[in-house]
């Protein structure tokens, strides 16, 4: 249940709502994604949820990965000599040019905040996102996309040991696999933020 929530003091954090994930021709869509269904109803619900948002006065916020400007993937070390997602990602060749794209609704308008300098699996980690939150006074996060088991998990994670109130939005997320979104709903939310789904944001946007 939402309670103690302001417009004013929130923001929607999209989470690399981007052709990676969303195109058919996405390198990451193809090679990593097999439970497609939940995963086209997040971005439905995504849709859903950004639309009201800019109905209602609601911040939104762009959370993505770009690195056209780096294509050597100097950022990550060229994947040389690193692991994990600094190794994977050059790689994969993937958040360069039409990757790293966005299209409607999820082309940021004018007045929408896109977060730049992001190094990490965190959309905070190192980015221009923590002082735009603070400027605006703005405390309490409501975090959607992809996916739900690493970005959009250790987003909610930092947010919270950084001192914001974070929201999981269950059905506006999804993972490679049913069973890691859901792992990420039964163990870990409730040691780090809330849960909430599309129906409730929006209608409480709404109301």
């Amino acid at each position: 249940m939402l309670h103690d929530i302001t417009r004013e003091r929130s923001a929607l954090i999209f989470i690399e709502f981007q052709q990676e994930w969303i195109s058919d021709e996405g390198i990451l869509q193809q090679k990593v994604i097999k439970d497609r269904e939940p995963f086209r109803a997040a971005v439905a619900n995504g849709a859903r949820i950004i639309e009201s948002a800019r109905a209602n006065g609601w911040t939104v916020v762009h959370a993505g990965l770009d690195l056209s400007a780096d294509p050597d993937y100097l950022i990550f070390n060229g994947g040389k000599d690193v692991l994990g997602l600094r190794q994977a990602i050059p790689r994969a060749g993937t958040w360069q040019d039409r990757g790293a794209g966005r299209t409607a609704p999820f082309a940021p308008l004018k007045g929408e905040f896109v977060v730049t300098g992001r190094s990490g699996a965190s959309v905070l980690k190192n980015s221009t996102l923590d002082p735009f939150l603070r400027n605006r006074r703005i405390d309490t996060l409501f975090f959607m996309g992809f996916v739900t088991h690493v970005c959009v998990e250790s987003s909610l994670r930092e947010a919270h040991d950084m001192g914001y109130n974070g929201y999981l939005v269950e059905d506006a997320c999804a993972a490679f696999e049913r069973a890691q979104h859901e792992h990420v709903r039964k163990h870990v939310v409730h040691h780090f933020g809330a849960e909430t789904n599309a129906a409730e944001l929006t209608a409480f946007m709404e109301g």
